[in-house]
C-alpha cells in the first residue's frame, strides 16, 4: 500500500521560500507519476505542478510558472517543491499525490486521475 508523507510546510512572509518534501513508500516509486496539489481556504482542490515518472517532463498552473520547481529523486523515492517568491495567495494546504502509471510518459493534472494522497501539510504566506 503507497503511503505518502509531506513535510517542510509553515509560515512565511511574501518573498520568502520553502522546500516541500514528499516521501513514497509501499511501491516502486518509478512506476508513478506524481503531483503537487493545493488547497486554499474556501476553495477546491487544484493542480500546483506535476511530473512524470523520470522526471523529464513537468507541468506547472499559470500562477506559479517561474517560482516553483518540482523534481523528483527515484534513488531516494522522493518529490519535491521548491517555492519561491512566496506570495499570500500561495496560502494553502499542499498535498502530494501518486498515479500508477502503465507505458506511459506523461503527467497528470486532475485530481481523479491520482489514487494516493497524502495528508497535507499547511503553507501560510503572511504579506
Amino acid at each position: 500500500q503507497v503511503q505518502l508523507l509531506e513535510s517542510g510546510g509553515g509560515a512565511v512572509k511574501a518573498g520568502g521560500s520553502l522546500r516541500l518534501s514528499c516521501a513514497f513508500s509501499g511501491g516502486t516509486f518509478n512506476n508513478y507519476a506524481m503531483g503537487w496539489f493545493r488547497q486554499a481556504p474556501g476553495k477546491e482542490r487544484d493542480i500546483g505542478a506535476a511530473i512524470n515518472w523520470d522526471g523529464e517532463k513537468t507541468y506547472y498552473i499559470e500562477s506559479v510558472k517561474g517560482r516553483f520547481t518540482i523534481s523528483r529523486d527515484n534513488d531516494e523515492n522522493m518529490v519535491y517543491l521548491q517555492m519561491n517568491s512566496l506570495k499570500p495567495e500561495d496560502t494553502a494546504v499542499y498535498y502530494c499525490a501518486a498515479r500508477m502509471i502503465y507505458n506511459s510518459d506523461t503527467y497528470y493534472l486532475n485530481e481523479y486521475e491520482y489514487t494516493d494522497w497524502g495528508r497535507g501539510t499547511q503553507v501560510t504566506v503572511s504579506s
